[in-house]
Formats: C-alpha cells, sequence, structure tokens
C-alpha cells in the first residue's frame, strides 16, 4: 500500500497543505481514499482518458452559468464589443484555444510529457497560488516552444 505513488500523493497533500491550496487538497485526498478503497485500478484510468474533457466541460459550465441565469444577456453582449478590452479578450480566448488544441496533440503523440506538466502545475498551485486549469494550454504552450525550438537550434 505505501508504495512510490502512494507516497507520492501524500506528499502533494502536505504540499496542499502547507501551501493552503484547497484545490490541490481535495484532489490529492480524493485520490489517496480511492486508493485506498482499492477503487484506483477502476476509476484511475478513466480519469486519466476522460478527466480532462469532463474538467472543461464542468469550467464551460462555470462560465456559461452567467448567461442562463439572466445575469449576462444580448444587452450586455451589445455593450461589450465596444470595449476594446472585449475584443482583447475575444483574441486571447480564440488564441488559448487554437494553442490547446495543439497541447491535445502533443499529449497524444507524447505522453510522457505529461509528467514534466503535471510537476509544473503542481509547483505553480503550490508555491504561487496558481490554478490547475493548465495541462492542455500548458502542453500546447510547450508544443509551440518546441517547434520555435526546432526552427532556431543549430544543426
Amino acid at each position: 500500500m505505501f508504495n512510490q505513488p502512494f507516497l507520492f500523493m501524500l506528499m502533494l497533500l502536505a504540499i496542499g497543505i502547507i501551501a493552503k491550496n484547497q484545490s490541490l487538497i481535495i484532489a490529492a485526498s480524493v485520490l489517496i481514499v480511492l486508493k485506498l478503497l482499492g477503487a484506483d485500478e477502476k476509476i484511475f484510468t478513466s480519469l486519466q482518458t476522460k478527466g480532462i474533457n469532463w474538467g472543461v466541460t464542468i469550467i464551460t459550465i462555470a462560465v456559461l452559468a452567467p448567461i442562463a441565469s439572466g445575469y449576462i444577456g444580448f444587452k450586455e453582449l451589445g455593450n461589450a464589443i465596444k470595449s476594446p478590452y472585449a475584443w482583447i479578450a475575444l483574441g486571447a480566448g480564440m488564441g488559448v484555444a487554437v494553442i490547446a488544441k495543439y497541447g491535445v496533440q502533443l499529449l497524444s503523440v507524447d505522453p510522457h510529457i505529461t509528467t514534466a506538466l503535471v510537476i509544473g502545475t503542481i509547483f505553480a498551485v503550490a508555491v504561487f497560488k496558481g490554478v490547475a486549469v493548465g495541462p492542455l494550454i500548458g502542453a500546447g504552450i510547450a508544443y509551440m516552444a518546441m517547434k520555435i525550438f526546432e526552427l532556431i537550434k543549430p544543426g
């Protein structure tokens, strides 16, 4: 039971507690409990293959909730497009969606890169109070940086 993955999860839980990061505490705790219950072999595969899509869906629901509740309507949309900041946000939203597309490609072609992305995300969450939404966008940025590196590297 106290194998490397279990000890790693305990370490991540400790980091979450020290950093007072609720998301990391909850995530590590849930995974530890699943492991202790022996449900990890059945559930972890689904989490690994479908978890990012579930997370994106939940984030999308949260983003669309103000529209569904009536807090944001056509009037607010009309007012927003008059703002230069709205156009900047529109461009940024489009940019990250395209970058994330390349992240999905990178993770499917080179899954071991996930380890570095996870460690980077955990570090940013724990040390810089970041938010762990980054695997796809992180992979997309990594993909773009790798392509730039390939273009400029000697030989």
